[in-house]
């Protein structure tokens, strides 16, 4: 169902949008929401090999935190580090890029 009681102009996609809608990635937000799952996406996977230890996942994250070793306290602080600063990285690079795309093409 469409919602007719706003004013809208079409898209040259052909999705209608409300003439004074501006979609916006909050980068502050973004960056927050996506330290914070990598970060505790980091801490399930340490717990997982901890756990499970045939079933070992650390490879992986040696490949992608610099500086990180199996299983110390100031590797495990680093791994947590780097995997909040990696959801910054990105919400830094693609939020800007969205919200520049979304406001050319609106």
């Amino acid at each position: 169902m469409v919602d007719h009681s706003m004013p809208s102009r079409q898209r040259s996609s052909g999705t209608p949008l409300a003439a004074s809608s501006s979609v916006r990635i909050p980068v502050v937000a973004f960056g927050m929401s996506l330290g914070v799952f990598l970060a505790l996406t980091f801490v399930l996977c340490v717990i997982f090999d901890l756990i499970f230890p045939q079933q070992v996942m650390y490879q992986t994250w040696l490949r992608l935190l610099p500086g990180f070793t199996w299983l110390s306290w100031p590797s495990f602080v680093l791994g947590l580090f780097e995997s909040f600063a990696y959801g910054w990285y990105v919400a830094l690079v693609f939020a800007p890029l969205f919200n520049f795309f979304a406001r050319r093409w609106r």
